[in-house]
């Protein structure tokens, strides 16, 4: 064969390899993202990080905006913020509870033990002004060692948050231990800080809390005081992990030092170290993160925060928090009252706006918690924002606009089945509209998916009666 037959015939080869190469490719951009998106994602997070993001995409880019409404700006929602009640004396809150759980919204069950002090008379033989109570100390530095760091396994930072916490009072639980009873199905995306607090207050003799409109001084208290406290926050991933994009977090502060306004936390994702690039690293002194983008991200979420504490610590814990802040309504008050005030210095925030609707939620006023979501979504949220709160399918519930509920479980739930809240109201929507079988169905999957959420179980049980 001559040289020139076997140059082409050397080229037609190459080409067709080529040409095969070129196939194979184009199979495996078309197909294996898909196939990537049917594997549970605990499998998937195991994968090369190139193969892991081919499984994460092909979602919204945001949640889908709300229908234009009437024009809200920050100073109509402020002029409608509810006239303030007074702060509770003492006597009124001498019965505050020990141990209460704050819920998402009004429809969910509210939990309290008994009190463990004797309440104040209310009609003392001599009337006495109550004394103004004094600010509890916090030195300009505090740190608390007494913790055991855990990795999390795949998305598993409320277990291993939770875990962490729990071994500064001696209890030495795996994050697979809390898991099993916080998430029955391990592809559970979120776990809420009340089912952390429910976790506690149920199954060890510990007390928990959980409250809203934390601040930075507030930690220090606590972290002077010697309690871990676990905060719920926004978190954009670093380095090799950016493309994931936000994601809903949890934080144990451990420490903190005013010289250079740091916090320090113990992170079950990127570890207790430094990790510019997301590197896991473990030390025992905590993540740093600067006192304003510590709380620029905690506010993303209301600046919610857990105490955990021994049954003889209430009284500390009480004093610390505040005890007026332990009245729901108040609390909320003074929450909306913050976030409108950091509205009129940035009206562009979704986040904040978003928060003004969950204030409302709370107060009873689904109107303007719609009017507030509805901001919120024109501004643009991030499109996991409903994994882990769950505002708007009340607020959009409540006032009757059931294809908004419908419309956002379906973007929360395409490709990831994982929420049952989302099931729950995407049900109760349908049933609304006269979808009956197919909410039943919804409610039925919620429940499947996680037996312990008693609204889908209380609805389903109101049906059959």
């Amino acid at each position: 064969m001559s040289s020139d037959k076997k140059e082409k015939k050397g080229r037609s080869a190459l080409f067709t390899v080529l040409i095969v190469v070129a196939i194979a490719l184009a199979i495996f951009a078309l197909f294996v993202p898909t196939i990537l998106r049917a594997i549970p994602s605990r499998y998937v997070a195991l994968l090369p990080l190139p193969l892991q993001e081919l499984g994460v995409r092909g979602h919204a880019e945001a949640l889908p905006t709300a229908a234009p409404a009437a024009d809200t700006d920050v100073l109509e929602i402020a002029d409608l913020i509810l006239e303030p009640t007074e702060l509770p004396t003492v006597a009124d809150i001498a019965t505050v509870p020990p141990a209460v759980i704050i819920t998402n919204t009004p429809s969910e069950t509210v939990e309290t033990l008994e009190p463990t002090f004797t309440p104040v008379p209310t009609d003392p033989p001599t009337p006495t002004a109550p004394p103004t109570p004094t600010p509890y100390p916090f030195l300009p530095s505090a740190r608390i060692g007494d913790i055991t760091h855990q990795f999390q396994s795949w998305n598993n930072c409320g277990p291993a948050t939770l875990a962490m916490s729990l071994s500064h009072f001696d209890l030495d639980l795996k994050q697979e231990e809390t898991a099993s009873w916080l998430k029955p199905d391990p592809e559970d995306r979120n776990v809420s800080p009340e089912e952390l607090v429910a976790y506690v207050n149920e199954n060890t003799d510990l007390q928990s809390v959980m409250r809203v409109n934390g601040t930075v001084e507030l930690l220090k208290r606590f972290i002077t005081a010697g309690f871990p406290v676990i905060i719920e926050t926004g978190i954009d991933p670093p380095g090799d992990y950016s493309w994931l994009e936000w994601y809903g977090h949890y934080y144990l502060v451990v420490a903190y030092d005013d010289s250079n306004e740091t916090i320090f936390v113990y992170d079950s994702w990127l570890g207790s170290g430094e990790n510019p690039q997301g590197e896991r690293v473990n030390t025992e002194e905590g993540r740093e993160i600067g006192y304003q983008d510590f709380d620029d991200h905690w506010r993303q979420f209301n600046r919610t925060f857990i105490i955990t504490y021994e049954e003889s610590q209430f009284e500390t814990v009480a004093d610390i928090i505040g005890r007026e802040n332990f009245d729901d309504e108040l609390m909320w008050r003074k929450t909306l009252e913050r976030n409108t005030a950091e509205l009129e210095a940035d009206p562009e925030n979704g986040y904040l706006w978003f928060n003004v609707g969950t204030i409302y939620n709370n107060l009873g006023e689904y109107e303007l918690a719609a009017a507030a979501y509805d901001k919120a979504r024109q501004i643009g949220l991030p499109w996991r924002m409903l994994w882990y709160q769950f505002g708007p399918y009340e607020a959009y519930y409540q006032t009757g606009r059931y294809q908004d509920v419908i419309e956002l479980a379906d973007v929360t739930l395409y490709q990831r089945p994982y929420f049952e809240e989302s099931y729950t109201y995407r049900g109760l929507a349908k049933i609304a509209i006269g979808e009956t079988n197919s909410g039943i169905r919804d409610l039925e999957s919620a429940v499947e998916f996680n037996p312990r959420y008693q609204i889908a179980q209380e609805a389903l049980d109101q049906i059959e009666q």
